[in-house]
Order: structure tokens, then C-alpha cells, then sequence
């Protein structure tokens, strides 16, 4: 399992906010500045799908990021599966002033772990500056 962290400076209400809905998503959903999220689809309850379309901005190249919710507890946790069976967790945790976001998630097995960790800590960064730019 790899474990991604970092600290939110706001309120659990705005990161909450932030981290699902669509348009936003749009806007944070990306691990550097050559890519994009320019396709959302985000219906957060039990049972229901999501599915995020990133690509390259030159066009060259893009993929799905695709599951669908197996538990949601609002303003804590939200667990999925992905298309291809692995199973991820995003925690959501108030501590004093801050909100810890903790990714947990299964490594592909074509991927390296290390450059999926690398991946996932980019976008949570990229959530973070989106958040507290806000």
C-alpha cells in the first residue's frame, strides 16, 4: 500500500469542498503543469462512479482515472475501487487549524511504486497551493 500526506491550511468545510466537486477538481487534478483535467464526472455517494479524464495539454497523450465509492463519511473518509479492482482511501483529518489529507492507495503492478507515490504527492501538493489560493 502507498501512503501519500500532507496538511490543508483551512476549514475542513472548503477542503471537503474543494476535493469534490467537479469544477474544482478540474482545477487542482494534475501532477505538473503540462497536464490537465479537462473531463469531470463526480457523484460522491455510496455505490455511484467518478471519473476523471487527465491529458497531456499538447494533446499527446491522456488517460481515465475511474472507480466507484464504497464508503463516504463527509468531512473524513472516502473509500473507492478503481476499474481495475485496487482498492484507495482518502482520509480527512482536522488537526488544530489544519486538515491532514492521508491518500492511501494499491500500486499498479505495470507501474513503479516509487514513481506512483511521486504521482499521487504532486497532485496532493497541487491541491494544497489550489486550496490555499482560494
Amino acid at each position: 500500500m502507498i501512503k501519500v500526506q500532507n496538511t490543508i491550511n483551512a476549514s475542513i468545510e472548503k477542503v471537503w469542498k474543494l476535493w469534490t466537486l467537479p469544477e474544482h477538481i478540474m482545477n487542482w487534478n494534475n501532477a505538473s503543469q503540462d497536464w490537465h483535467t479537462p473531463y469531470v464526472e463526480n457523484d460522491l455517494k455510496v455505490g455511484s462512479k467518478f471519473k476523471f479524464t487527465m491529458a497531456l495539454k499538447d494533446g499527446s497523450d491522456s488517460f481515465d482515472f475511474e472507480g466507484i465509492y464504497t464508503k463516504i463519511e463527509k468531512f473524513s473518509l472516502i473509500e473507492y475501487k478503481l476499474f481495475d479492482d485496487r482498492i484507495s482511501s482518502v482520509r480527512f483529518e482536522i488537526d488544530n487549524d489544519v486538515v491532514r489529507i492521508t491518500e492511501s492507495f494499491e500500486p499498479t503492478t505495470s507501474e513503479n511504486a516509487d514513481m506512483e507515490k511521486q504521482f499521487c504527492s504532486a497532485i496532493i501538493q497541487n491541491f494544497k497551493n489550489y486550496v490555499e489560493s482560494f
